[in-house]
């Protein structure tokens, strides 16, 4: 029997999608969460609808029928502690809310090993990459600070390349994935903690689901890296496709980001796949172009950005900011992405005005 891990996932929407699979695998999970989400969550379970190969229609996975368990709580009453790894499955603007920052400070205090799935990497994993100045970037998020206390060595990336959302008619514990593909991780600086992540690369390879009709494998890997950059791979997609989605005056699906004008998307993912060699990745880390624009075919809603922008955020992840700022750094600029970065500022000075 392999070691049940204790894993602590801060956010409950992505956050449902990695507990539920480390939960069928066997481990335990605890999901920080709002008060009105964690009651329902300890209630009902958490319950994930998947397309799945060879199955007719959606699987649903109920986390109170898995080997694992999953509950869920506030930010003030957990102690980080009592984990094995913790998972940062929030939106980069709510960590500075006070609880959860005070979380932060604690998990940090505590150190232990930290896995992002944020699509905006915390400033402590970019600090693992020699090639970026961290302070030339601090502008590019909500609160810089909130990452002041972690040691890099500690800090993780997984590139959350699935996609999955809330049905807006379904409870909040019901999480629906779109886009089935594979959660990338980079490896720890430590071989013991980068240890954790190929266990539970392992345990998740070996889940085989009981549909009724038989057993299937289910979509949705974690998969195991060595390189920093690999995680960076998602950077591409959010700048072709999840913020070209914001326009002057409404949203468009990401399908129609990214296929309404083929040959500027593949301008832009190729920009940034040049800054990330830049940075010192390899293309062969990336993601091919084309991969991408076929998977596109199949994101027909307008990406969490850019719903949060019309219904009146006044913060958002802003990995588009980042990516120009970068870029600049390296002597690189991007018309498109320009472009983009202005409409976003343009959306948040409207909704700031309006708050």
């Amino acid at each position: 029997m392999s070691t049940t891990y204790k894993i602590l996932i801060l956010g409950a929407s992505y956050g449902s999608l990695l507990g539920s699979k480390f939960a069928l695998a066997g481990h335990a999970v605890k999901l920080v969460c709002l008060p009105d989400e964690a009651r329902l969550i300890n209630e009902e379970g958490v319950r994930v609808r998947m397309p799945v190969k060879g199955v007719e229609g959606l699987v649903e996975l109920n986390t109170q029928a898995m080997p694992g368990e999953v509950s869920a709580d506030g930010p003030e009453t957990v102690n980080p502690a009592d984990y094995d790894l913790v998972a940062l499955a929030m939106q980069e603007p709510q960590y500075r809310s006070p609880e959860v920052k005070n979380l932060l400070d604690r998990i940090a205090e505590a150190k232990v090993p930290c896995m992002s799935i944020m699509n905006m990497p915390p400033l402590a994993y970019l600090k693992r990459i020699a090639t970026i100045d961290a302070d030339a970037i601090k502008n590019c998020y909500t609160d810089a600070s909130v990452w002041d206390k972690f040691d890099p060595a500690l800090m993780t990336l997984c590139s959350p390349d699935p996609q999955a959302f809330r049905p807006p008619t379904e409870k909040v514990n019901v999480l629906q994935v779109g886009l089935p593909t594979n959660f990338k991780v980079a490896r720890f600086d430590s071989d013991e903690h980068t240890a954790i992540l190929r266990q539970l690369e392992m345990d998740i390879q070996a889940i085989r689901f009981d549909t009724g009709d038989g057993e299937v494998e289910l979509p949705v890997k974690l998969r195991v890296h060595d390189s920093v950059f690999v995680p960076l791979a998602k950077w591409a997609m959010l700048m072709a496709g999840n913020y070209r989605c914001v326009q002057k005056d409404a949203m468009r699906p990401i399908k129609e980001a990214v296929h309404s004008d083929i040959e500027e998307s593949r301008a832009v993912y190729n920009w940034v796949v040049d800054l990330c060699v830049s940075l010192g990745g390899d293309a062969n880390d990336l993601v091919p172009f084309d991969k991408y624009a076929n998977a596109a075919l199949s994101l027909v809603n307008p990406s969490s950005a850019a719903r949060a922008l019309a219904a009146g955020a006044t913060n958002i992840e802003r990995t588009d900011r980042l990516v120009q700022t970068l870029a600049a750094g390296k002597g690189m600029q991007s018309d498109l992405v320009d472009r983009t970065v202005e409409l976003v500022d343009a959306w948040l000075e409207k909704n700031r005005q309006k708050a």
